[in-house]
């Protein structure tokens, strides 16, 4: 960033693995986040908080202006897929879907989207990730064609 300039731009950034598959086990899901966190302070960026359920990835950051959101994602989803395949705990070859969803919020709503993040095992007993997806596109007034969406399988 160039002296004289100044941001703050917090960013949740939501994805799934291929196919919606459930593969952030248990086993693997806090190393993954770990790592993540590591590639998005390395891109610049600060990570406040990475957390989901085994089918999908919030990641909630103060962006780094300079780097833009779909690179972001792209190294994010890049790095890490090379992390979880070094892992071994698959058979094949772990990808993340295609797509994204990334939603901005003013630091006013930090604490509220922090908990949101971290909580996200009790939310998904209420509500499944396609209703909360399709609430977050409505929520931010999002137009969206359903063929372009992540796949859904529940």
């Amino acid at each position: 960033m160039k002296p004289g300039s100044f941001t703050q731009i917090y960013i949740q950034i939501v994805f799934s693995p291929e196919h919606r598959d459930a593969l952030l086990i248990d086993k693997i899901r806090t190393r993954v986040f770990k790592y993540m966190h590591g590639i998005i302070e390395s891109l610049g960026h600060k990570s406040i908080i990475i957390n989901g359920c085994a089918d999908h990835v919030h990641i909630f950051i103060g962006i780094n202006p300079a780097i833009s959101i779909s690179d972001t994602v792209k190294e994010i989803k890049r790095v890490s897929s090379i992390f979880i395949n070094n892992l071994n705990v698959f058979q094949g070859k772990f990808k993340w879907q295609e797509g994204y969803g990334a939603f901005s919020y003013s630091k006013s709503q930090m604490s509220n989207v922090y908990n949101y993040i971290l909580n996200q095992e009790q939310h998904h007993k209420k509500k499944t990730f396609r209703e909360e997806y399709l609430s977050l596109l409505e929520k931010f007034e999002i137009e969206y064609d359903e063929k372009y969406l992540f796949r859904f399988f529940e």
